[in-house]
């Protein structure tokens, strides 16, 4: 058990019959009423964001999740295929349970959240940045710099990112997975 002085980023609850973990917290003291503690909590089985507000000292129940390193196999109808790089285990998951899924490409390692009591897979979290090819984007016009234009690009995994006119086809980029932004061009 823990209360609402344990609150951290990153520390994962039970809360509602569900798993989330805590984005964003602030303690408050008014000055006329009890304190209380402003949460952003996300769910790890729905990926939904809400926000709440618990009474401070409120006891809540801690959940143990282990980070676990698997590397992106196949997808088919079934849905994901992944492989733990230590053991070899296979597990597959649902799409829904895969946080951006279309910047995920085969050979990537991924970390699988697992409730750690249950042995049961929560969610799967991309790495921060990929590098892709870029498959197809419009030759840009030569002498437009004057602002900073963007055009559509699609990259190897299928996805549609926005780059900067300089990008041509066949060009590597880092994409950013958690916002689907361009970063940077690939060394």
């Amino acid at each position: 058990m823990a209360t609402t002085a344990d609150f951290r980023n990153g520390l994962c609850i039970e809360f509602n019959h569900d798993i989330f973990t805590i984005i964003e917290f602030l303690h408050v003291k008014p000055g006329k009423g009890p304190a209380f503690v402003r949460t952003k909590l996300k769910s790890l089985t729905t990926g939904r964001v809400l926000d709440n507000t618990f009474t401070a000292g409120v006891k809540v129940n801690e959940v143990r999740i282990e980070r676990r390193p698997y590397q992106f196999l196949y997808k088919d109808e079934s849905g994901f295929h992944f492989m733990h790089t230590e053991t070899y285990e296979q597990i597959f998951l649902q799409p829904e349970m895969v946080e951006n899924p279309l910047f995920l490409k085969e050979g990537d390692v991924c970390e699988i959240m697992f409730h750690a009591d249950k042995e049961e897979a929560l969610s799967c979290d991309l790495p921060h940045y990929i590098e892709a090819e870029v498959t197809y984007t419009e030759p840009g016009i030569k002498g437009d710099t004057a602002t900073n234009t963007l055009k559509p690009a699609t990259i190897e995994t299928g996805a549609e990112v926005k780059v900067p006119l300089f990008i041509n086809m066949g060009d590597r980029i880092k994409v950013d997975t958690r916002t689907g932004v361009y970063s940077e061009r690939a060394k």
